[in-house]
């Protein structure tokens, strides 16, 4: 066999190894710890999605809800916090839901999460060394769970908002460390840019939008997928698209003539009164 000169193999390593540097470059790995979150991104305001359930055993029935997202800048414990407020609305009462959560504004470390709905309040007080039930809420579900970080995470329950501040482009791929408040411990999920695709709104106007993608084995067993369009300019989650086991989900972001029902309910109330 021929022996080839190693300073013609040169050229070739050097090739691999650029490419090989260039292809690690491209995965940011998000934690407070790591790359953190642009909070700059992260717009005040209300967010309302449609969010649409299909079955295909049934083909001509489809189950929706209203999901709302309030987002506002205020102070807790003489620090700068995002205060995000959720309300999932559905034709049966029985599955409303709301949650609210306190993030670190500097870099949206989570500090408090609470969940109400059916079954009770389970709220919890967040740092980076571990999570605990909030023993200061009455009647919390969760009073005595507790459970240490080995680094600190972000709240799952806002993704959405995670997904807005984070810097997208194409081919790029991120490792974000999520926790998913009283379930399993922290790992880190996988979301990379596919692509891009220009969405048309209610007035006909086109927004350009990274298309952002997961995916995987769920903890109860069947697979998953998830897309996700946010704009380029505004860093706008416009629409979501997820399938799991066969089943389907949607949310569209309404534009903001939608009516906010929290608000009017307070309306009437305070007019009642």
């Amino acid at each position: 066999m021929t022996m080839r000169p190693f300073h013609r193999l040169l050229p070739v390593l050097f090739i691999l190894l650029f490419a090989l540097q260039q292809a690690s470059a491209q995965a940011d790995t998000i934690s407070p710890r790591h790359h953190a979150l642009n909070t700059s991104l992260l717009q005040p305001g209300l967010r309302q999605y449609l969010v649409y359930f299909q079955f295909p055993d049934k083909p001509k029935m489809l189950n929706f809800s209203l999901w709302m997202r309030e987002i506002s800048k205020r102070q807790h414990n003489r620090q700068p916090v995002f205060e995000v407020k959720q309300s999932w609305y559905n034709a049966d009462s029985n599955y409303f839901r709301s949650f609210y959560s306190i993030n670190s504004a500097r870099d949206f470390s989570p500090l408090y999460h609470s969940d109400a709905g059916g079954t009770g309040i389970r709220a919890y007080n967040w740092s980076a060394a571990g999570v605990k039930g909030a023993d200061s809420v009455a009647g919390n579900k969760a009073a005595g769970y507790s459970l240490n970080f080995d680094s600190p995470n972000y709240n799952w329950h806002l993704d959405i908002e995670t997904f807005e501040m984070l810097p997208l482009a194409a081919g790029k791929t991120f490792y974000i460390l999520f926790y998913d408040a009283g379930l399993d411990p922290p790992a880190y999920v996988k979301y990379t840019v596919t692509g891009s695709e220009t969405l048309t709104t209610l007035d006909n106007r086109q927004v350009d939008c990274w298309i952002l993608h997961t995916g995987g084995t769920m903890p109860q067993g069947g697979t998953y997928e998830q897309s996700f369009w946010i704009s380029k300019a505004g860093h706008e989650l416009l629409k979501e698209a997820d399938s799991f086991n066969g089943m389907f989900r949607y949310k569209i972001k309404l534009p903001g003539l939608t009516p906010n029902l929290p608000e009017v309910v307070r309306q009437v109330t305070a007019k009642k009164s």
